[in-house]
């Protein structure tokens, strides 16, 4: 889960290196952190995942791992944005990495000692038996997606995917600027496509659906996205063709998107509701895949400004205040929905809506709060101060 999505800088003028935020992203991160959320409260109020056993007004709470879809192609405009701009050059390979450490690693290993701490003092992760030793060694080197053992949080596979996509982003950029964005993702689609179809056949080809391959494309998907919206800023189309090939003009672009965005939409989310729940989450890898466009299409839509209504929305203060803590909150909130369903609810209210309802009211402003105060410490002090001299200072400050 990248969480710095609204910050981008622009290197062509003095002017244009200082921050710029992007309305409306933050507001798409805090719902879906927000979904995330809502989804482990249905998960643990209704048995039988990923039949709907619950009521038809939560039945969207099935499909919560489409929100961690939403977070994987933010993840890799969120990178892009900056590259984007300056011909897709990163800016250093070391700076980068050290960059991406810092901002993530801090509220990730906190985050991870406060999962094992529950797990171990009062309730491990539904599934789970106890964190071992193995636990903290895998999931403190984010390889969880490539070792098994006990997770202390249900959260934290999606960060060892992102962490390992991070290191081919460079890879990415690069083929991006010699080859263009069709290269980049006609190759990877095919790469990936071909792992889905053999994998049911092929035990060595299987292995590698344990790095969620889909979300490659995902991400690839948000860089290009990327493109597309510094391009409709600039009113050119960077990034879309081969280096070179872009033009001026005056772009349609941003009064098309949204349609654009819709009708990538539309036929995926006929299809989740035609075949339902059961069907939708065995074939999570094709369905991510068609989500991808539609994802990509909107944050690009939404960073164009359009449609101004829905920017509006997203971009209130609340949503901000919510998309700045986002990460936090997707880090810690699983073991306090534990706690609060299993411990406090399950020996009082059977499954079922009274115990969904119960959960939502105790748990989403619980886990909201202890999300904002973590992130006060272990996540906005990281953001803010980008070495140990700045953050020290500015403790010392205080």
């Amino acid at each position: 889960m990248e969480s710095t999505a609204g910050q981008a800088t622009a290197p062509s003028t003095r002017a244009a290196r200082a921050p710029a935020r992007l309305p409306g992203l933050d507001g798409i991160r805090g719902i879906a952190a927000l979904f995330v959320v809502l989804h482990h409260c249905w998960l643990l109020s209704f048995p039988g995942f990923p039949a709907d056993t619950g009521p038809a007004w939560a039945g969207w709470l099935v499909y919560g791992h489409l929100a961690v879809v939403m977070f994987i192609v933010l993840s890799g405009f969120s990178l892009a944005v900056s590259p984007a701009r300056s011909g897709w050059r990163l800016n250093g390979l070391r700076r980068f990495a050290y960059r991406r450490a810092w901002r993530i690693l801090p509220p990730y290993w906190a985050a991870l000692l406060f999962s094992l701490v529950v797990a171990w003092t009062l309730i491990p992760q539904p599934g789970q038996g106890s964190p071992t030793v193995k636990s903290v060694v895998v999931y403190g080197l984010l390889v969880q997606d490539l070792f098994g053992s006990p997770s202390p949080n249900g959260a934290f596979w999606s960060i060892a995917v992102e962490a390992q996509l991070y290191v081919v982003f460079p890879l990415m950029l690069l083929v991006l600027r010699r080859a263009g964005a069709a290269v980049l993702l006609a190759v990877l689609t095919v790469v990936v496509a071909l792992i889905g179809l053999l994998a049911p056949s092929v035990p060595a080809v299987d292995l590698f659906m344990r790095l969620t391959p889909q979300f490659a494309v995902l991400f690839a998907i948000g860089a290009v996205a990327a493109g597309v919206a510094a391009g409709v800023a600039a009113g050119t189309t960077p990034g879309i063709t081969a280096p070179g090939t872009a033009h001026r003009e005056a772009s349609p672009w941003p009064s098309r998107l949204p349609w654009l965005a819709l009708g990538a939409a539309a036929p995926v989310v006929l299809l989740i509701v035609a075949r339902g729940p059961e069907w939708t989450v065995d074939h999570y890898f094709w369905v991510d895949l068609a989500v991808g466009p539609a994802a990509g299409l909107l944050l690009a839509s939404v960073a164009a400004g359009r449609p101004r209504p829905l920017v509006r929305l997203l971009d209130t203060r609340a949503l901000r205040r919510l998309g700045s803590f986002s990460y936090s909150l997707y880090l810690i909130h699983a073991p306090i929905v534990v706690v609060v369903n299993r411990m406090v609810l399950a020996p009082r209210l059977t499954p079922g809506v009274t115990m969904f309802l119960a959960t939502l009211v105790l748990t989403v402003p619980l886990a909201l709060l202890a999300a904002w105060l973590f992130a006060s410490v272990f996540e906005l002090p990281f953001q803010r101060h980008r070495g140990w001299g700045a953050l020290r200072a500015a403790v010392l400050r205080r």
